[in-house]
């Protein structure tokens, strides 16, 4: 049998295994071992199975992301996120469905010190969804929001995403995130138009928020000055090449761990946020296995390779070429994680961007906001698994459904930066 076959029967397999509710990471694991089997040999499978976690675990770049999850923890515990969301509100007092619009602003602004879509998504859904819940807000709309408001941490800078792509292709990680900023910044604001759009089509699935007088809106600014503090700090020293990306996200998780400290954090508190860091930590170490084993059967069945050389072959229109990989970016974020997405077709796709002179950071960050896609799209959609495991009260079906229309502003924003191109080059130097 084929290669592209054994492939192609594996992600099918894949689409089963989640459809009998496998848990994701479990199921991408199975499929990568048992596809790189058929494809390669069961002997070749094994050792695989032995190294990958190791490569993984012991990867220097992946170092970052528990420490961005220990930051949005630190937040979490010490009411530092319970405070954002606070100050939001108030904000928002008196819109209808503000509610869904602070949990989106809180999203977008936790994201800025937490490059983890995964952290803020499970941190902004503890601390928002219960009180969505209790003012009487449909549940597909609340996880729908949190779902997609949880997708700008792949976006606004510091980003792992956008700093993989940086190591992959060689470009500077600061051009890459003040690039990611005004998209990032897009998607808040779409989001929240998005809202306001669902509100006015079906205005049963919320209500409107108590109403705030503007000085108490100018008051609660202060809940957000902890936030910008530590962002600033983390992207300007990024920026300016006093520390690496990932020394970054250390001092950022030192700077939280100050703040929560001060805020009376102690003893078995912060025993707790160091378990639940080491808790999340593992989940996502877990998916990021599954994930780069998946991508090990994808590269080795060539289906990947396959697209690419056709693209390659056909001659076509730059535009039209970095279409066509969209496309198949917007179809593997259906099946795979988007780090291995990233780690594996950036490599092969990349010297054909380069050789039709495509501006490689751009493409960049339209790419990263196609993979974001894949957070939120069945029929993997992490975050939206992430909100589920917060929520198991919700539906699945529930869930995808309350953030379609979130997918769908993702798909303007995504054709705005590709008919202006200039929004991604507005803070580079």
């Amino acid at each position: 049998m084929a290669s592209e076959m054994i492939g192609t029967l594996g992600l099918g397999g894949l689409l089963v295994l989640m459809i009998l509710r496998v848990p994701v990471a479990l199921t991408m694991l199975v499929v990568g071992v048992v596809g790189f089997a058929q494809v390669i040999s069961w002997d070749a499978a094994i050792s695989q199975l032995k190294t990958v976690p190791v490569e993984v675990l012991s990867n220097y770049s992946f170092s970052a992301v528990p420490m961005f999850i220990l930051m949005g923890v630190l937040a979490a515990h010490s009411g530092m996120a319970g405070k954002l969301f606070q100050a939001t509100r108030v904000i928002c007092g008196g819109w209808k469905g503000g509610l869904a619009i602070a949990a989106v602003g809180s999203c977008g602004v936790f994201s800025a010190i937490s490059g983890s879509s995964l952290a803020t998504a499970s941190t902004m859904t503890r601390v928002a969804l219960p009180e969505m819940e209790r003012y009487g807000y449909h549940r597909g709309l609340a996880t729908g929001a949190l779902a997609a408001g949880g997708t700008l941490g792949i976006m606004i800078p510091p980003s792992i995403a956008l700093l993989i792509y940086a190591i992959l292709t060689e470009q500077s990680v600061g051009d890459m995130f003040m690039a990611g900023l005004v998209p990032g910044l897009m998607g808040l604001v779409m989001y929240a138009l998005t809202v306001t759009v669902v509100m006015r089509v079906k205005p049963s699935l919320a209500v409107a928020g108590e109403p705030t007088t503007w000085r108490e809106k100018l008051a609660s600014l202060s809940g957000l000055v902890p936030f910008f503090a530590v962002f600033l700090v983390m992207i300007l020293g990024i920026y300016f090449g006093i520390f690496t990306p990932t020394e970054g996200a250390s001092v950022g998780a030192f700077a939280t761990l100050l703040y929560a400290l001060a805020k009376g954090l102690r003893g078995r508190e912060l025993w707790r946020a160091v378990q639940e860091t080491l808790a999340l930590s593992t989940v996502v170490f877990f998916m990021l296995v599954g994930a780069d084993t998946l991508g090990y059967f994808i590269s080795v069945s060539r289906i990947s390779f396959s697209i690419s050389d056709f693209l390659y072959g056909m001659e076509l229109a730059p535009i039209v070429v970095v279409l066509c990989i969209l496309l198949m970016y917007f179809v593997l974020g259906m099946f795979m994680d988007s780090i291995a997405m990233l780690v594996i077709t950036v490599p092969v796709v990349f010297p054909i961007i380069q050789s039709l002179g495509i501006d490689p950071v751009w493409f960049g960050i339209v790419t990263v906001l196609t993979v974001e896609l894949g957070l939120i799209t069945p029929p993997v959609g992490m975050n939206v698994f992430v909100i589920k495991a917060m929520a198991p009260h919700v539906g699945l079906g529930e869930i995808f459904r309350g953030v379609s229309p979130f997918i769908a502003s993702d798909f303007v924003r995504l054709a705005l930066l590709i008919l202006f191109p200039a929004l991604t080059t507005l803070f580079l130097m």
